[in-house]
């Protein structure tokens, strides 16, 4: 409509224009030039005139396509102040600027609502350039997971974890792998997917980051509990009745022994023998029993302790055993405010079981030393440590310390850290270990 209207004026002065020309052509022809030269004036200005409004017009136009070009849908064309002429122009500019400045408005707030969601999801996203490898976005959860404020390209990651960059290079779109992650020596597992999409100018890879940790450590704990509870209902169910005749067939024996002369020495034997399969089998009976405990625990008496207090609990507790020992215990809290949510008895049980099991790893070192510290993690969550100058150990015993009936004392029961790891989990926290060959091992319990 407004643009018809300027399309109306402009069609008006053309033909007013080719009729002062059919006019001067007219005088001309029939030699009136005293006319023509008094029409020449006219002629003149009406030229002017349109030249005029097409130059303004123009302007006007040149404005609005640079505002357009640099996005600038602020900005007001005052159509009270402008000529007759222009001010539908104006007018039908202001509109298409306004009209730009809602959708520009609704982009953005859609890029704004679409960021903040990808910012609150527990899943790493990543996206990168598959030309050069420039990173172009990441969120708040990848940083986290995997400890980088900042990543410029993914071949920064080749120095952190060579693993993971190989990982990423090498996964195809709509591929899905399971990977180790090693940073800040801590291992984890995460589910990397993968999508491309493609711009006019570029190619990008869409990479999304799941830590996948928890859940294979929850399904593992219920699939050992699973075969616990299987291997101990039947042991205890073979193992009692041999347990109990064993006992009667020693009374028996002991009986008859008063009426049998024994000069061969049998019943001896036997006597031996029977007391073999009853100590044996009460053994296994202990065994199947001790291991019925990791089925125990399933719920979780919850209140706020302070680490201090655990701390000074545990040295007490643990002070004779070290010093017959000559084991130095440090410990290192900074912040006597730490506190966590959690059962104590449990916690505590955890924690003397590292105690004992640091005292262990020690005990061939000449200047043995355990460090029992606590502090907050990055994102604000409380970190217990229990770390020792011992002997280390080997990745192949690493993959296998939290597995029940795994034990690498000739007494042990490989019950222990298989207790502390569920234990953890009920806690909704995590236990971690760090260990190098010849230089000592870490526990780290997060909650």
């Amino acid at each position: 409509m407004i643009f018809k209207q300027v399309e109306n004026k402009l069609f008006l002065k053309v033909f007013l224009l080719f009729a002062v020309l059919c006019l001067g052509a007219y005088l001309l022809v029939n030699q009136q030039i005293k006319f023509f030269v008094l029409l020449m004036p006219l002629i003149i200005y009406q030229l002017y005139d349109l030249y005029k409004s097409q130059r303004k017009a123009q302007d006007e136009l040149n404005q609005f396509v640079e505002s357009v070009h640099y996005r600038d849908f602020s900005r007001y064309f005052d159509v009270k102040h402008a000529p007759a002429e222009l001010q539908p122009l104006r007018h039908g500019f202001n509109e298409i600027n306004s009209t730009f400045k809602v959708i520009s408005k609704e982009k953005e707030t859609q890029y704004q609502y679409l960021q903040k969601i990808l910012e609150l999801v527990d899943t790493g996203i990543l996206s990168f350039d598959m030309t050069d490898g420039q990173v172009v976005w990441m969120n708040e959860s990848l940083k986290k997971m995997l400890h980088l404020p900042y990543l410029k390209s993914i071949q920064s990651l080749e120095k952190r974890d060579p693993g993971l960059f190989q990982v990423l290079d090498n996964l195809r779109p709509g591929e899905s792998r399971l990977t180790n992650v090693s940073l800040d020596n801590t291992n984890f597992k995460i589910l990397v997917s993968c999508t491309a999409f493609q711009t006019s100018e570029s190619q990008y890879k869409l990479v999304a980051f799941q830590n996948v940790n928890e859940a294979m450590d929850e399904t593992e704990s219920k699939a050992w509990q699973k075969l616990l509870n299987v291997m101990t209902h039947e042991i205890m169910n073979s193992v009692a009745p041999i347990s109990s005749l064993a006992d009667t067939l020693k009374n028996r024996l002991q009986q008859a022994a008063t009426e049998i002369r024994d000069e061969t020495g049998t019943l001896e034997d036997l006597d031996l023998g029977i007391e073999t399969i009853k100590r044996r089998s009460e053994g296994l009976l202990r065994f199947a029993e001790t291991y019925r405990n990791l089925n125990k625990i399933s719920e979780l008496h919850l209140e706020k302790v302070y680490v201090f207090d655990i701390f000074r609990n545990l040295q007490q507790l643990m002070s004779p055993t070290l010093d017959q020992k000559n084991i130095e215990l440090e410990i290192l809290l900074k912040d006597m405010d730490i506190s966590l949510q959690a059962d104590i008895n449990l916690l505590e049980q955890v924690l003397i079981n590292l105690l004992v099991n640091a005292m262990d790893a020690v005990k061939e070192n000449p200047h043995p030393k355990i460090v029992l510290s606590a502090a907050m993690t990055p994102n604000r969550k409380p970190m217990i440590k229990v770390a020792d100058n011992g002997s280390g150990m080997s990745q192949e015993v690493l993959d296998k310390i939290f597995v029940p009936f795994f034990s690498t004392k000739k007494t042990g029961s490989g019950i222990g850290l298989s207790l502390c790891k569920q234990i953890m989990m009920l806690h909704k926290g995590s236990i971690q270990v760090q260990s190098v060959e010849g230089e000592g091992t870490a526990f780290l319990l997060q909650f």
